[in-house]
């Protein structure tokens, strides 16, 4: 059988990065997907060797060309996408109404748009051949109540539901989608995002590494569940944020909202 190949987005460090090294030792060959082309190529030339194939392909997600940019690129290469890892994601710096149109487009174009598109692009040739595997990266917040001026929360909740209705479409086709849904993460979001003071001082057991996230996300693909909460931590926080009234979501909402002032 010929050998099969991943699309991960946001390949070049934390998540992405790991599931890259994590599918390349289940012999997966890789076409990986980030805004810096250095960091792929530094990435790709540790995973390549005789049996796996690794290219690389520069792409700004928030570009709505993008999406079909990197899929025209894997044809014209000779790649058929049989497994696609949605990782790239950002979130928010600033209250929703003192942010710019162009920034929250970017961010929904990023995590909304782009997630869907990829999904959409890829899926008729995995029909084809009868099988195939998505992961889709939502978060814990997906499960939580609503916070003031966060549009991350409706993303990720987007990004859960969505996936499940594409999991009850296609699983006859032979393929599985996951919503991912991982906790805090050590990797460079926090970095990215200008959150690492504020994520430092976060309890040690909230933390997992990328490397745990992956496991258990791929393994969940894998075996056909629709939704996987890696660590037992986020499986009890995510257990116990639903059914949340939404009247008291609403307080909730309010009194956590991070841009507040005071």
């Amino acid at each position: 059988m010929p050998t099969r190949t991943a699309l991960i987005t946001g390949a070049s460090a934390g998540i992405g990065a790991a599931f890259a090294r994590h599918l390349a030792a289940e012999g997966f060959s890789l076409l990986l997907v980030a805004r810096r082309a250095e960091k792929l190529e530094d990435l790709a030339a540790e995973l390549r060797d005789d049996t796996i194939r690794c290219d690389v392909f520069s792409a700004d997600l928030t570009d709505p060309t993008a999406p079909r940019a990197i899929v025209d690129f894997a044809r014209e290469q000779g790649i058929h996408i049989d497994v696609l890892i949605n990782n790239a994601g950002l979130s928010g710096k600033t209250a929703f109404a003192e942010t710019s149109w162009e920034t929250l487009a970017g961010e929904i174009q990023l995590m909304v748009t782009a997630v869907t598109e990829l999904a959409h692009l890829v899926i008729p040739g995995m029909r084809e051949r009868g099988w195939g595997r998505i992961v889709n990266l939502s978060s814990v917040a997906a499960f939580s109540p609503p916070g003031a001026s966060l549009l991350y929360t409706g993303i990720k909740s987007y990004v859960l539901n969505m996936s499940q209705s594409l999991d009850m479409e296609l699983k006859p086709d032979g393929i599985n989608v996951t919503a991912l849904c991982p906790g805090f993460t050590h990797s460079e979001f926090h970095d990215t995002m200008g959150t690492r003071d504020t994520a430092s001082k976060l309890p040690a057991i909230l933390w997992q590494e990328p490397e745990d996230v992956v496991r258990e996300g791929w393994s969940a693909v894998s075996k056909g569940k629709p939704v996987c909460v890696p660590g037992t931590v986020n499986k009890l926080i995510s257990n116990s944020m639903r059914p949340v009234p939404f009247s008291l979501q609403y307080v909730l909402g309010r009194t956590f909202n991070p841009f507040k002032n005071g």
